[in-house]
């Protein structure tokens, strides 16, 4: 069988942003080779790559793919040479983008894709003076870049259509949603819409109307929560009733030329202002460190992309996309693998352990995979039968927290007739976890009784329990609470 090649990205700076790219690319299984001149570049970037493991597994509901290989270098040339995919994210200056680009042009492959973070510079602006404009392309980030899926991905007239398509089937591969701007505009999209409600949050401070934290609570604790998963034009069509947009805009039309915002102007940045902004800030957040703060952030955004991931809406329905496919029938002969996927931050407890229902939920997800397997999938179940689970035990064996690799194989104990006898056991690599045993039986769902399940199903079923006969009964089956 022959290896599959490892992509590799380059990232050019390793700050907050860098750092995210890194991570995104590393936890995705690309190799990442990092220049930053900084001597904390290393240090700076190992603490959010050790963000990022804890908390991007937690939004795959499969086996992430093995992590990559990172290395630091020195040279600008030694770290492009060889990418499919250079990074630029150093400060936000054109003078310095456009030394950095020369450099990388002279070093890279002419067919890698040059993107750049920036958050302010159009394309064309970026591409002045290059060897090739045409592989100069924005690709702009949100934080954590690691987590948020948004890259506005900026073209100019030199892009060609091929290299533009390539640029976001890169970025939808690595878990990103690639948003195609038409054209290019000086702060792209989504900053616009930042630097309005920035302009309006500082006259609010200035006039004393509301402190930081009361306008950051305006925001989480509203319409924030509604953005985050529908966005402005469709919450606004929501609000127009049953009349829709057309209504909402009659009803609510007529304000915008009501003087409420101050957004055609903006308030001097005075150092009284800025000291202002700086305390309120300090009082509102200052018992946390930067990384407490990121740690709190990233729960609350797994959290709420997750509860999407289960609606199949917004950011979830990107997860949805990415997900790895479920574990195959393979062979029979050996218990048979029925999940593979990492610990979400939302299944520990206050002990930072898995907490009780999410063994529950591993070993149910394993007990709905085997039913797959053997036939008794969605459409199974629509024709009117089912497997009812009767009897569940669980023995708690070892530790698991957040972030771990488990897996869980399924042994069939018994599978003849109206019974289905299987025992699961969660594994981190070799190390037991867990064990699951669970008695079900085949029902009608028509007449909500104990009923024989189809004869296609009853043979796939009898064939694994025979195989299964042959293998050692596992350790812990039988057992009943407190036995050794």
């Amino acid at each position: 069988m022959s290896k599959i090649k490892v992509k590799t990205a380059a990232i050019l700076g390793g700050g907050v942003i860098g750092g995210g790219w890194a991570a995104r690319f590393l936890l995705m299984g690309w190799d990442v080779r990092v220049f930053d001149p900084d001597p904390e570049a290393e240090r700076k970037m190992n603490e959010v790559l050790a963000n990022a493991r804890r908390s991007l597994p937690g939004l795959s509901d499969g086996a992430m793919p093995d992590e990559g290989q990172i290395s630091f270098h020195a040279d600008l040339a030694e770290a492009v040479g060889p990418a499919d995919w250079i990074q630029e994210s150093v400060p936000e200056r054109l003078d310095i983008k456009h030394k950095v680009f020369a450099q990388v042009q002279a070093a890279c492959r002419e067919d890698a894709v040059i993107g750049s973070s920036t958050s302010g510079f159009k394309p064309s602006q970026l591409q002045e003076g290059a060897a090739r404009p045409e592989q100069i392309v924005v690709t702009h980030p949100f934080n954590p870049v690691y987590l948020l899926p948004l890259i506005e991905v900026v073209p100019s007239p030199a892009n060609g259509a091929g290299m533009i398509q390539r640029t976001k089937d890169i970025l939808t591969s690595i878990g990103c949603f690639p948003l195609h701007v038409r054209k290019e505009i000086d702060a792209h999209i989504a900053d616009r819409f930042l630097e309005a409600v920035w302009r309006e949050a500082l006259w609010l401070i200035k006039d004393g109307i509301a402190t930081t934290e009361e306008i950051d609570e305006a925001i989480r604790m509203g319409f924030g929560l509604r953005w985050a998963q529908m966005g402005l034009f469709e919450t606004y069509r929501i609000a127009g009733g049953e009349a829709g947009m057309k209504h909402f805009i009659e009803q609510f039309g007529p304000c915008l030329e009501w003087p409420w915002t101050k957004l055609m102007d903006v308030p001097e940045l005075t150092d009284e202002l800025v000291d202002q902004i700086a305390s309120q800030s300090d009082a509102q957040s200052g018992a946390f460190s930067i990384r407490e703060l990121e740690r709190i952030r990233d729960n609350n955004l797994v959290s709420i992309m997750r509860a999407l991931k289960a609606q199949d809406y917004g950011a979830g329905a990107v997860l949805n996309r990415i997900d790895p496919a479920k574990p195959a029938l393979g062979d029979v002969s050996t218990p048979i693998l029925t999940v593979q996927r990492a610990v979400p931050l939302d299944w520990t407890d206050y002990n930072g352990h898995m907490n009780e229902a999410r063994y529950l939920q591993a070993f149910g997800d394993a007990t709905d995979r085997f039913m797959e397997m053997i036939g008794c999938d969605a459409d199974y179940i629509a024709s009117g039968g089912s497997y009812f689970t009767a009897e569940t035990h669980i023995r708690h064996v070892d530790e698991v927290h957040a972030g771990t690799r488990i897996h869980v194989d399924t042994q069939v104990l018994h599978g003849q007739g109206k019974k289905m006898h299987l025992f699961h056991r969660m594994f981190d690599g070799e190390r037991l976890l867990a064990t699951g045993e669970h008695m079900l039986i085949h029902v009608s769902l028509k007449t909500r009784r104990a009923s024989e399940p189809s004869t296609e199903i009853a043979a796939k079923l009898s064939q694994i329990a025979k195989a299964h006969a042959e293998l050692a009964v596992p350790e812990g089956a039988g057992a009943a609470v407190g036995k050794r």
